[in-house]
C-alpha cells in the first residue's frame, strides 16, 4: 500500500485506491491490471510504480485515479518484491538478484542505471537521506549509497541473526522486523557502519510493528502484542503484553488504544493507556481473517482477506462497531489511510479506487449503513 494526496494505491494482480472521505462509505472507482504477481507499490509525482515480482517494474499513471493507465514497464533480472521511489529513481528489491537502480525520469521508458548484488535475497527497501536501507532475508541490513544513482555502493551492514523481512527508515535508527529474531532496533546515524544497539527476542514471530510514544507495539503472530519500551534505544524493554484469542498479524496505535489485526480472532482494541498493562477493551470478530489495520479519527479499517474492508467505528473502544464494509474481489492484506482516503491491498485483485455513487449495483454487494457504496472490480 502507499498513499498520495487523497489517494491510497494498492496492489495485488494489478492497482486500486479507496475514497473513505465518508468512511462509512467507500467506494471502487478504478483499476489496472499488472501482468504479473503485485506485490508493492510507490506512488511519486503521479505514477504509482509497481513491483510486479517476474513482470518487472510497472509505471502506471493516476494521475486521474478513477482511470489509472499503465504508461512504462521495465523487466528486471529476478523478481521485484519490494520497491521505493525517491526523486526521479526507483530503488528495487530485486530478491535473487539483488538491488536495482531505474531512472524513471521517463516513465514511458524506465531505464537500470545501477545494481549492487546485495549476498543475500532483498525482501524491502527503504531509503533515507541518500541512503538505501535493504531488508537482505539471511544477511541483515544493508546500506547503499545511493548518492549517486549510477554508481551504488554498499557503505556498511549488520547481520542480524534472523530473516529480515521488512525495514522502516526513522531519524537515526532502522527498526527491523527479523521475524523470529524479534524486534531489533539499529543504529544508521553512521550509514558506514551500522551497530545494532539494541533488541527485543519477541517469543513469537515479529509479524507487525507499531511506534509511538517512546513504546513499540509488536504483533508478534500466536504471542500476541507486546510493548517495547524504545525511549532508550539501545536499551529496549518488553514492559507489557497481552495474549490475543487469534494471531496477531498487524497493529496500529491511537489515542491509547492499540488496534490488533489478529487473523480468526478479528479485530481487537487494546487500551495501551498503562503501556505495563494492556488490556482488552473491546473487539470486533470479522467475518474472515484480519491481516492489516489502520486507523483514523474514530475510525478502524480493517483489510479482512477474503472479506474486504471491514470499517469499524472505534469512537467507543469499549463498544466497537461495523458501519460498512466493501468485499473486495481478491485477498485483502494490507491497508492504510492518509486524507481522507483508505487504500486496501488486494493480492491477486489488484488496487481498487474507491468513489462516492448513489447507485447500489445487483452484485451482490452488501453494506451496513452504507447504502451509497457501489463498485467497479477489476
Amino acid at each position: 500500500v502507499s498513499v498520495a494526496g487523497s489517494y491510497a494505491f494498492v496492489v495485488g494482480s494489478g492497482l486500486c485506491a479507496i475514497d473513505v472521505s465518508n468512511p462509512s462509505a467507500p467506494v471502487v472507482g478504478g483499476s489496472v491490471e499488472n501482468p504479473g504477481i503485485t506485490l508493492d507499490v510507490a506512488v511519486w509525482g503521479g505514477y504509482a510504480y509497481v513491483a510486479g515480482y517476474v513482470e518487472g517494474l510497472g509505471v502506471i499513471d493516476v494521475s486521474t485515479p478513477s482511470a489509472p493507465t499503465v504508461v512504462g514497464s521495465i523487466d528486471t533480472p529476478g523478481e521485484v518484491l519490494d520497491v521505493a521511489v525517491s526523486g526521479n529513481f526507483a530503488f528495487i528489491a530485486d530478491h535473487l538478484e539483488g538491488f536495482r537502480v531505474i531512472d524513471v525520469s521517463n516513465p514511458a521508458f524506465p531505464a537500470e542505471v545501477g545494481f549492487v548484488d546485495t549476498p543475500g535475497y532483498p525482501y524491502a527497501v527503504a531509503v533515507s537521506g541518500g541512503y538505501a536501507y535493504v531488508a537482505d532475508w539471511n544477511e541483515g541490513l544493508r546500506a547503499i549509497d545511493v548518492s549517486t544513482p549510477s554508481a551504488p555502493m554498499e557503505a556498511g551492514f549488520v547481520d542480524t541473526p534472523g530473516s529480515a523481512a521488512d525495514v522502516a527508515a526513522s531519524g537515526a535508527y532502522a527498526y527491523l522486523a527479523d521475524y523470529d529474531e524479534g524486534l531489533r532496533v539499529i543504529d544508521v546515524s553512521n550509514p558506514t557502519a551500522l551497530v545494532e544497539v539494541g533488541f527485543v527476542d519477541t517469543p513469537g514471530y515479529a509479524n507487525g510493528v507499531a511506534v509511538s510514544g517512546g513504546y513499540a507495539y509488536v504483533a508478534d503472530r500466536l504471542s500476541g502484542l507486546r510493548v517495547i519500551d524504545v525511549n532508550t534505544p539501545s536499551s529496549p524493554v518488553e514492559v507489557g503484553y497481552i495474549d490475543t484469542s487469534g494471531s496477531a498479524y498487524g497493529v496500529a496505535v491511537s489515542g491509547g488504544y492499540a488496534y490488533v489485526a489478529d487473523s480468526s480472532g478479528g479485530l481487537r482494541v487494546i487500551d495501551v493507556s498503562t503501556p505495563s498493562m494492556p488490556a482488552e477493551a473491546g473487539f470486533v470478530d470479522t467475518p474472515d481473517e484480519a491481516w492489516e489495520v489502520a486507523v483514523s479519527g474514530s475510525y478502524a479499517y480493517v483489510a479482512d482477506h477474503y472479506s474486504g474492508l471491514r470499517v469499524i467505528d472505534v469512537s467507543t473502544p469499549s463498544a466497537p462497531v461495523e458501519v460498512g464494509f466493501f468485499d473486495t474481489a481478491g485477498a485483502a492484506q494490507g491497508v492504510a489511510v492518509s486524507d481522507g482516503h483508505v487504500y486496501l491491498g488486494d493480492r491477486n485483485a489488484g488496487l481498487a479506487v474507491f468513489l462516492e455513487c448513489g447507485l447500489l449495483f445487483s452484485d451482490g454487494f452488501e453494506s451496513g449503513d452504507t447504502s451509497a457504496w457501489s463498485a467497479t472490480v477489476p
